[in-house]
């Protein structure tokens, strides 16, 4: 153990500090680095390096470097995997200790930078859901206004035409102007105001369930695995509903209505979204074993319009995307072959409460 005035300091710090012995054996940890390794000193003190990073060997060869140069070394955006399967990025800084410290040798700091790097990710995000957004219903009311004004003129004409047969043609315009109606409708996402009502998480999904059931009896198998003392949210039923519902069917047509669909419930504290800092969020993951999005669409899967699949709109994700947004969460997603999650945060307070 390091003297006491030393340990003191190291336990108030929020950045994690390990310190190895010269065959990189854990000497002693503070409470940042043993919340990071979700293990406590007593569990973790002894063990060696490559007993605590899974697929370690590089980091390893950092440390033996730094013990034979005794020179410092610090790293940014390093990945390493723990033994109890999380993933974490940290900035590293590893620093050799003089002789005789207290049976140490090297003394590792590790700053957790996932969340930082995913507020920044979502700031952008968000950003560009607006400017896209904005854009959008611009572009909406430059083309419903001649939409409008060629339906009329197509009414008028099938009044005024002397052949019957020919009403075919009017009605086609009329069809037609309809479609790109809804259309752009669609694209600019739910028009009626948010509406805040105590809303249950798990009747909506459990709504969504038996809605995508009866589309798809066939193959499709759902799995839930619901926290049952989340509480009651502040929002709108029937738009949660449609946001959970697009992310859904757009796993069903992902595995072509052959696979499995896990729901799974959670609550978050203190955790920020949009740089609003939330005392409870309602976590729902939606998670299939379909092929996964193609890596090139990955950070553009809520953009209007962009679709892996060539009868796709690409508005699904969009519009669920507004809604949670509207309802002042977020939806995240991360993707392999076999392996899809989709992430819808709600606060459980309203921006009002």
């Amino acid at each position: 153990m390091l003297p006491d005035s030393p340990q003191r300091i190291l336990e108030s710090l929020s950045t994690a500090v390990l310190v190895f012995d010269v065959e990189l054996r854990l000497v002693s940890i503070n409470p940042a680095g043993e919340m990071l390794l979700a293990a406590s000193a007593r569990k973790l003190t002894g063990l060696t390096l490559n007993e605590l990073i899974a697929d370690g060997k590089d980091f390893a060869k950092v440390l033996t470097d730094t013990l034979r140069s005794r020179h410092p070394f610090t790293a940014r955006s390093v990945r390493l995997r723990l033994f109890g399967g999380q993933a974490v990025t940290v900035d590293c800084a590893v620093t050799p200790l003089p002789e005789g410290t207290a049976g140490g040798a090297l003394l590792v700091e590790l700053s957790q930078i996932d969340r930082l790097l995913r507020l920044a990710r979502e700031e952008l995000m968000r950003d560009r859901q607006t400017a896209n957004r904005a854009v959008l219903r611009g572009l909406a009311h430059e083309i419903k206004n001649p939409l409008g004004g060629l339906r009329g003129a197509a009414q008028l004409l099938e009044r005024e035409l002397a052949e019957p047969s020919l009403n075919e043609y009017t009605q086609i315009i009329i069809h037609e102007a309809d479609r790109l109606r809804n259309l752009v409708d669609r694209m600019v996402g739910p028009a009626r105001p948010y509406r805040r009502e105590p809303v249950n998480i798990h009747e909506v999904l459990e709504r969504v369930r038996r809605l995508v059931l009866a589309e798809h009896p066939g193959g499709l198998r759902f799995e839930c695995d619901f926290d049952p003392s989340l509480p009651e949210l502040a929002g709108d039923a029937e738009q949660l509903i449609q946001a959970a519902l697009n992310i859904v069917r757009n796993a069903v047509q992902a595995m072509q209505g052959d696979g499995t669909i896990v729901m799974r419930t959670r609550i978050e504290r203190n955790f920020t979204i949009g740089g609003k800092r939330h005392r409870l969020i309602v976590r729902v993951d939606i998670e299939d074993n379909g092929p996964g999005i193609p890596p090139a669409l990955q950070e553009h899967v809520f953009y209007p319009m962009v679709t892996g699949r060539p009868e796709g709109t690409g508005l699904g994700l969009s519009i669920a995307q507004d809604i949670a947004q509207r309802h002042g969460g977020l939806i995240e997603c991360v993707s392999r072959p076999g392996h899809t999650v989709f992430t819808l945060y709600l606060p459980v307070e309203s921006e009002h409460d």
